[in-house]
C-alpha cells in the first residue's frame, strides 16, 4: 500500500490484538488487487442494550486507482457481531468480494451476453418434424420440432420471423438450432 493502514476505534479502546487481526485482513486484500493504494478501517462497539451485548461494527475503506470501495457492515442486528472478530471477518470478507468484482471489471472479464439471433423459416417439413430458418447473412440452420418452444412448432410456416439459439456443437450435418422461439407479428428486432 503507498499510504500505510490506518486503524481507528470508537467507543472502545485500541487493543493490540485486534489491530493485528485487522493488519492480516488487510495484507490479504494486496494479494487480490496488487494496486490496492490505502485502507482505512474504523472499529465500532454499539452502545450497550438491555437484553443483548455490545455490538460491533467494522466499516472499511479501500482506494484503488480510479475506484473507493466502501463497505460498513451495519443492518439488521448479528448476534454473531458481538465477537467483534467475526463483526471484523464479515466486513474484510464483503471489502474482499467487492475488491474482486471491481478487478475482473479492470480487467474486462465481465461476462456479456449475446442477444438471441434473428432469423425467417424458409424451409419446413411438418411431416418430418424438422425446417431450416435463413439468417442475415443467407445462412441457413438447421431445426427440429424438439427446439420450438411452448410447443409451438405446428404454429409455424414458412416466412414467420423468430429468435434462435445455435447449438454450442454442431451436428455432423452443419449447424443447428438449441432453441426456437417464435416472434409475434409486432415484434420490433434490433
Amino acid at each position: 500500500m503507498q499510504i500505510p493502514l490506518q486503524i481507528s476505534f470508537r467507543n472502545i479502546g485500541p487493543s493490540p490484538a485486534i489491530e493485528a487481526d485487522i493488519r492480516k485482513h488487510a495484507a490479504h486484500l494486496e494479494r487480490i488487487h496488487d494496486r490496492v493504494t490505502g485502507c482505512r478501517v474504523v472499529i465500532d462497539a454499539q452502545h450497550r442494550n438491555h437484553h443483548k451485548g455490545v455490538m460491533y461494527n467494522c466499516s472499511i475503506g479501500v482506494s484503488v486507482p480510479g475506484k473507493d470501495i466502501n463497505v460498513n457492515r451495519v443492518g439488521p442486528r448479528n448476534k454473531a457481531h458481538e465477537d467483534v472478530y467475526v463483526a471484523i471477518r464479515d466486513a474484510f470478507n464483503a471489502a474482499m468480494r467487492r475488491l474482486e468484482d471491481h478487478a475482473r471489471r479492470a480487467r474486462s472479464e465481465v461476462k456479456t451476453h449475446e442477444p438471441p439471433g434473428h432469423g425467417q423459416v424458409v424451409k419446413l417439413f411438418p411431416h418430418e418434424n424438422y425446417g431450416f430458418i435463413a439468417l442475415a447473412d443467407g445462412q441457413e440452420i438447421y431445426f427440429h420440432r424438439n427446439s420450438v418452444t411452448g410447443g409451438k412448432f405446428d404454429a409455424l410456416a414458412v416466412g414467420n420471423q423468430v429468435r434462435l439459439v445455435i447449438a454450442e456443437s454442431e451436428s455432423d450435418k452443419g449447424p443447428q438450432t438449441s432453441t426456437v422461439t417464435p416472434i409475434g407479428k409486432h415484434h420490433i428486432v434490433s
